[in-house]
């Protein structure tokens, strides 16, 4: 048997290291009200049972198109927004509903790189009171000298911290949102398309440093973005969201070639240097993903799969695991031929 079939509660996604964040079954869902008396009149499935799992000292890439619900994952697990349904555990305890007082001191071992380096800082204060502020909050001791170390491990000089943040440029300020993040030597790094505001050269730049820094510090990160050829130079594994739902989990390395779901190869065949090792079958759709607030029964992506049958507009396909790989899931009853 060539296939093997889970609950998407059990998926593991590996035996090596032990998981550091477990996502299980998560729902978000957001009511939409109309009307004079703001009524409900719909509601917006945002994430709609995700479970995942990130490994300690592991870069998960989050990946799918904007309006996906991937930045929602995100936002639900540093408890920004409080889940609908479902279950966050960190270090094998649940958090999610943990009182604001209780996740303060929580809160210094997750840290977040928003998108906008513009917004995310700011304006009136200088650097120094920037890269002070997460030690003020944690009512930890800190001194200039401190600061400036840590300014240099992003790559910046000591007299940046006089300065303002408009006195830098993008990359250099997203070096800064990084340094704020990493200020209380976190385990835990989101990083919410922290690049995406960024030109490309200095998006590899931001990447490498990332790379670098997870190296001297033992990071564990949630990569989120939109692109799938920043997430594959930079995560381990990738998981691939459509519609809020995971439909495919896969090792960074092998997406190009091994991809079975046929969304996962449409977000590849999209790359500007597209993998030859894919068959044209792959192409893209003209067709735009569905509302969040209706989404389509049976698999949320027959509206636009080239290999759509008639089970999937009525059946739910069911997380199942690939054969000779551990670490891959997909959720198609017609998967791509590897």
């Amino acid at each position: 048997m060539s296939e093997v079939f889970i609950r998407e509660s059990d998926l593991d996604d590996g035996p090596t290291r032990e998981p550091l964040l477990e996502i299980v079954d998560l729902v978000k869902h957001f009511p939409v009200r109309r009307g004079l008396l703001g009524r409900q009149r719909h509601v917006l499935r945002a994430v709609d049972g995700v479970s995942l799992q990130i490994r300690r000292g592991e870069t998960l890439g989050l990946v799918g198109e904007s309006g996906c619900g991937k930045s929602t994952v995100g936002r639900c697990l540093l408890q920004l927004q409080r889940v609908t349904g479902g279950e966050i555990r960190f270090r094998g305890e649940p958090i999610q509903q943990l009182s604001e007082r209780a996740l303060r001191p929580l809160r210094r071992h997750i840290q977040v790189v928003f998108q906008d380096p513009y917004e995310s800082l700011n304006p009136r204060h200088t650097v120094a009171d920037i890269l002070r502020e997460p030690f003020f909050v944690h009512r930890l001791p800190v001194d200039r000298t401190s600061l400036c170390e840590l300014l240099a491990t992003v790559g910046l000089e000591p007299d940046a911290l006089n300065r303002y943040p408009y006195e830098f440029s993008g990359g250099q300020r997203q070096r800064i949102g990084i340094a704020r993040a990493i200020a209380l030597q976190p385990e835990l790094l989101v990083l919410d398309e922290a690049v995406s505001a960024l030109d490309v050269s200095v998006q590899a730049q931001i990447l490498n440093l990332l790379l670098g820094l997870q190296a001297r510090m033992q990071l564990t990160m949630l990569f989120i973005s939109h692109n799938l050829a920043v997430v594959r130079h930079i995560a381990d594994r990738v998981a691939v969201m459509y519609l809020g739902r995971i439909v495919e989990v896969i090792d960074a390395e092998h997406i190009a070639t091994r991809a079975r779901h046929p969304y996962t190869r449409l977000l590849v065949a999209s790359i500007p240097a597209p993998d030859k090792a894919l068959p044209d079958s792959a192409g893209d759709t003209a067709t735009e993903m569905p509302s969040p607030m209706a989404p389509p029964p049976g698999c949320r992506f027959h509206t636009r799969c080239p290999r759509a049958q008639p089970r999937c507009r009525v059946d739910e396909p069911q997380p199942t695991r690939a054969a000779g790989d551990a670490q891959q899931w997909y959720a198609c009853h017609y998967p791509e031929d590897v």
